[in-house]
């Protein structure tokens, strides 16, 4: 079974319109997931940012970003990742990512075998390629496969 490692960007296209494409794609993991074809695992760090940008960015009441925070953790397949490993996170950031809630999903994909990021975020992207991680479209591959 596949471990996706959801991105805040990829949570944030989910669940908003801002691009149908992306959502269309997040739509099949969440359905596999719910099939429990798949597992989403979502850094804590993605839930903090994933409430700024809905309140800052889209104006979304605080009572709604709760729902909706509350209808996603309560979805079939999805974890909240807790634990971190700073060994791995401070090999990555700052030099190979630059941003330190991107790290921390990368660091996250690395100590979780054979994970999938799951992400939209085109300067991480081309941080994981530089890195060796493989690619495929949007969904990057953890190198410890």
């Amino acid at each position: 079974m596949t471990n996706y490692i959801i991105d805040t960007n990829a949570l944030i296209s989910f669940v908003t319109d801002r691009d149908a494409a992306q959502q269309n794609q997040m739509k099949e993991i969440f359905e596999s997931a719910a099939l429990l074809k798949c597992r989403i695992c979502c850094p804590q760090n993605v839930i903090t940012e994933f409430v700024y940008v809905m309140e800052k960015v889209y104006h979304i009441a605080p009572t709604r970003i709760q729902e909706m925070i509350g209808d996603f953790l309560g979805m079939t397949g999805v974890e909240v990742i807790h634990e971190l490993d700073y060994k791995t996170l401070f090999t990555l950031w700052p030099d190979a990512i630059h941003d330190f809630g991107d790290a921390i999903v990368a660091s996250t994909c690395r100590t979780h075998k054979g994970a999938v990021i799951a992400s939209f975020d085109k300067k991480l992207i081309s941080a994981l390629k530089k890195m060796g991680m493989p690619a495929q479209r949007f969904l990057m591959h953890s190198a410890r496969q």
